[in-house]
């Protein structure tokens, strides 16, 4: 894997993985706090897969 910043050879046990260091883990942050990264088209609700909802208790309506 190469570092998305330099291209450097990137290890899987490196700690900073996909970066080679904590530097370009800092530079590829200022890009997107920059808006330099964005991300070009609004995604399309049919693409996404459905998420299960969270457990909500259900609530009678009498107990109010």
């Amino acid at each position: 894997m190469l570092c998305p910043i330099c291209r450097k050879e990137v290890q899987p046990e490196n700690p900073f993985v996909p970066f080679c260091s904590d530097r370009c883990r800092i530079i590829d942050l200022g890009n997107w706090a920059s808006e330099k990264y964005m991300i070009s088209t609004p995604a399309d609700p049919q693409e996404i897969p459905d998420q299960p909802e969270t457990d909500h208790p259900e609530q009678d309506d009498d107990s109010a």
